[in-house]
């Protein structure tokens, strides 16, 4: 058994084919997310499949709370040897000009101070288990004078702070912890995902091509980025 991997918000899209693609090599499944019922769903999905899995309620925004979710998982099927941050942030922060400037400081909630506060709780674990922590990102993270036109456009201005912040937490994270054996990687998506709430049909990305990138670079442990587009 490779171990556990903790797939943290939970969902239709990316996080279920990653978990789908893990408990195929083995891993068992540990699903958070804020739906006890959608995380359940997942987990019944799983079993029918072979896989070990179990599913716990959490806010990924609050570290409190995701630590709980973190050690119940790992009491629960064993010791975390990846974890998966697919929580989103920033969602609801649309013009930043009309905004509260508290609410300009929540969209760092869960794509930093969560994400922080997990691998804080996980890495004794990942650290036993030279295991890695993947994350999900988007491409209106990146620095481009079009992204951003077509964030402000889109009324995601949140999203797009949340995502910048994430994608050099990442590359901190993964400098910090090289040395302890412990890999990050990021795949930062471009474009919408089949299944979820963006999908608006033609030209969908499949959730299996962005598991197959975490996979590949769970297993290469070479590279920090992936770009899925």
């Amino acid at each position: 058994m490779p171990g556990t991997i903790v797939v943290v918000g939970y969902g239709p899209g990316v996080s279920a084919a990653v978990a789908e693609r893990f408990g195929a090599e083995g891993f068992a499944v540990a699903l958070v997310a804020r739906s006890a019922e959608r995380a359940g769903a997942g987990v019944e999905a799983l079993k029918a499949r072979g896989v070990n899995a179990a599913a716990f309620r959490a806010n990924a925004g609050d570290p409190a709370s995701i630590r709980e979710a973190i050690d119940a998982a790992r009491a629960a099927l064993g010791p975390v040897a990846v974890l998966h941050w697919n929580a989103i942030g920033g969602v609801g922060l649309g013009d930043l000009m009309g905004a509260e400037t508290i609410a300009v400081a929540g969209v760092f909630d869960v794509a930093v101070t969560g994400l922080v506060g997990a691998v804080q709780e996980a890495l004794p674990d990942l650290r036993a288990a030279k295991g890695a922590v993947l994350v999900t990102n988007g491409a209106f993270g990146e620095l481009d004078p079009q992204i951003d036109q077509a964030a402000i456009a889109l009324g995601a201005s949140g999203v797009a702070l949340a995502n910048a912040a994430k994608h050099k937490l990442v590359g901190l994270l993964a400098t910090r912890l090289a040395g302890e054996g412990v890999y990050v990687g990021e795949v930062m998506i471009a474009g919408m995902v089949q299944g979820t709430p963006s999908d608006r049909g033609q030209g969908a990305i499949e959730g299996a091509r962005i598991a197959d990138a975490f996979w590949q670079l769970y297993r290469a442990r070479a590279d920090t980025y992936a770009r899925v587009s």
